[in-house]
This record gives structure tokens, sequence and C-alpha cells, in this order.
């Protein structure tokens, strides 16, 4: 496995700054934000799309300094019923990857509205009562399929060769079964960013999700959190309390091994090795208590620490 982190980790810094400290903590690449939820102060699409020189530049800066770019990310909703900017910057983010040669894309699968003519996002997550069916083959069948068709499409006329989509909350895609119901439809081109973060305040068990996924996993973020079991108690895992507040919430993300440790995060590595990824960790970082650079560090260490690096190369003897 390679280990990395997400740009927006250090989003306060400077490109060149950024780059210095990836260097400096002995990673293998960096994963760039360009779009969508992030202001991608490392990565102007606008500068760089159709100007070679601008990409030669960028791309000497990760050479001169042994690093990779891992891939480039376009995460947030790119089927906002009222903000087609976020479909369109994923559509230049999958260009921009192929004049690079940047051959995987992480986003997010998106979340259409309920019904024609809405205007808010509608994230359903119970089977009751029965509207709740009439919303899902419509988000599905009307744009969510269409919309991906397209985009694959797309993806590979560009020569991008993985989708990461990740499994994250207020998404059509969001564990699992949807993960491989969109990846049914589209094709293989489609896959998994698996980050254990979200499936822990959904309840879910990243460990076995691992080893589901299987081959699907095509990118891992590498993000903790932090359950609070006396708030969880009486409000449960679904939270909509601010993200500064974590006393007053019943989960917040967290520096890795802050919510769970060095054995889980070993357990993790290896549950991914066992479904066939020996790919990137890449460490996004958004703990809000601590500072991003020491966090950053923290969470280096202790993947360091636990992640294979070296290929297997155990044989049975002969006897």
């Amino acid at each position: 496995m390679k280990l990395g982190f997400v740009s927006d980790s250090l989003g306060g810094l400077s490109f060149e700054d950024m780059l210095d400290h990836a260097a400096r903590l002995g990673v293998s690449g960096v994963e760039v934000n360009t779009c969508g939820w992030s202001t991608a102060p490392h990565c102007s699409l606008d500068d760089l799309l159709d100007n070679s020189a601008a990409q030669k530049t960028f791309l000497k800066a990760f050479a001169d300094r042994g690093l990779e770019i891992i891939a480039f990310n376009a995460n947030g909703n790119p089927l906002h019923p009222t903000d087609p900017k976020q479909g369109a910057d994923l559509r230049r983010t999958l260009r921009l990857a192929g004049q690079m040669g940047v051959a995987k894309v992480c986003t997010m699968s998106g979340l259409p509205a309920g019904a024609p003519g809405d205007t808010m996002p509608n994230w359903v997550v119970s089977s009751w009562p029965p509207e709740t069916q009439t919303i899902l083959t419509y988000q599905w069948h009307e744009k969510l399929i269409p919309f991906w068709t397209d985009i694959a499409k797309t993806a590979e006329a560009e020569g991008v060769r993985q989708i990461a989509l990740e499994l994250h909350g207020n998404q059509c895609v969001y564990n699992v079964p949807s993960l491989l119901k969109l990846r049914a439809e589209i094709g293989p081109i489609i896959g998994a960013n698996l980050d254990p973060s979200h499936l822990f305040w959904m309840g879910a068990d990243p460990l076995i999700s691992a080893e589901a996924l299987g081959a699907a996993v095509y990118h891992v973020h590498a993000k903790d959190t932090f359950l609070n079991p006396p708030v969880q108690a009486t409000t449960s895992l679904l939270e909509n309390g601010s993200l500064l507040d974590i006393p007053a919430r019943s989960w917040s993300y967290i520096t890795l091994g802050y919510g769970h440790g060095a054995h889980w995060w070993r357990q993790f590595c290896y549950r991914l090795k066992m479904g066939g990824y020996d790919g990137w960790l890449s460490i996004e970082h958004e703990d809000v208590l601590l500072n991003s650079l020491e966090g950053l560090e923290k969470s280096v260490a202790l993947l360091h620490a636990v992640m294979p690096d070296k290929p297997a190369d155990f044989k049975l003897q002969d006897i």
C-alpha cells in the first residue's frame, strides 16, 4: 500500500508549502481537490484546463519532491437540482485528469431532488411511509442512472480508468449495496472510495464492508470518527448539530487513532488486503480540535506503523 493525503487537509497553506510538508512527512503522493465542496486552493480548473504549460509546471512541482498525484477529487453533489456547476465541474475535472494522465477521479454519486420541480436534494433513509419508494424510483431511474451512464462515457473518452465514489451520507450511494447497485448498472469504471469514518456514524462495519466490496474498492480515505455514547444514547447517530460543537454531538470526525486505535487500523489494512486492495491510503484530516498539521503528522505516523507497504513473499516449502 502507498500513503498520501487529501490536499485540503492542509488547505490553509500555499500549494508549494503543502507539497513541502508532504515531502517532509514521507508520504508518496497527494490527492488534489479540484471543485465541489472545496474552494480548491491548490488547483485551479480555470488555469490548468487546456493549458499544457501550466500543467507541466503543476506536475513538475510534484515530481521535484518525489511525489505523485494520487487522484483528482471532485467531491460535491453533481446532481444538485439548483446548482449545475457541481456537475459541470466534475466533467471539467475528468477532462483535466485525461489531459494530465491522472487515471482516477474521486467524487460523490450525487443526490437529486425527490420529484420534478423540487429545489432541494432529498436523502431517503427509511422505507416508510410509502412515498419514500416513489422518491427513490425517481432519483435512481430518472436522474442517477442516466447521469452516470453519460459521465462514464465521458470518463472513458478522456482516459480516466476509475471513478471512486465515496460512501457518504446525503448521497444516493452511501453504503455497500447502493454502490454495488450503481456499479451493476454503469459498469466497472465505477468503484468505491471506502472512507470508514462515514460508515462508523451510519452504523456499518468498515472491516466487513472492505471484504464485501472486494475488487470494487478503488480508493481509501483514511479518516476516523469519534463516537460519543452519552450523547448518542439520547440523540442516536442521526446527528444534525454543529460540526464545530464536538461535546454536543453523538459523533465527530477526528484524527486517526483518536476514535479508533492502531489495532483497529491494522485490522482495516489487513481486511483491505484480504479483499485484494493494495492501493492508496489517502488521509483526509477534518478534526476541528487539532491543528491540521499536527493531526496530519499523527495520522501519517499511525499509518506508517500499521500499513503493509511491501509485496508478500511467502511461499510454501517443498517437503
